[in-house]
């Protein structure tokens, strides 16, 4: 028996990977050939919306650790989302958290073919906190 949200499933699986290990090949896998990559609050040019190697590392490169948990996964035809938290380190040191929705469209074959991700990025802006005295 297969999950209602197997594909869903697979992208989770896959950026837990990415996460631990910094390495995209699983991820890259699930995408088709020349995919609609979109994270609005990240400008990038026209060859890097759909560079999926250089998505996931754009992704990655700001945390020494991160660790997502998927609290709500749906499927429904194309369509697949994932609502999240994210928690771990940023590479300054300074401990974050944020949470976010991404949404999948899938292609005839099961491949992303358009990855959109929305999060707070209030988060990011946050001073660190200094210590009181």
């Amino acid at each position: 028996m297969t999950s209602a949200h197997a594909r869903a499933d697979r992208f989770a699986t896959a950026l837990r990977t990415l996460e631990e290990t910094g390495d995209s090949a699983q991820l890259r896998e699930l995408f088709g050939p020349h995919p609609e990559l979109l994270r609005p609050q990240v400008v990038t040019s026209d060859d890097e919306a759909t560079d999926v190697a250089r998505f996931w590392e754009r992704y990655r490169s700001p945390f020494s650790t991160i660790s997502t948990e998927f609290v709500r996964v749906a499927e429904s035809g194309d369509r697949g989302e994932l609502e999240w938290v994210s928690r771990g380190t940023l590479a300054n040191g300074r401990a974050i958290e944020y949470s976010g929705v991404s949404l999948l469209n899938f292609d005839d074959q099961d491949r992303i073919r358009r990855f959109a991700t929305y999060f707070d990025t209030a988060a990011f802006l946050r001073p660190e906190k200094t210590p009181r005295t």
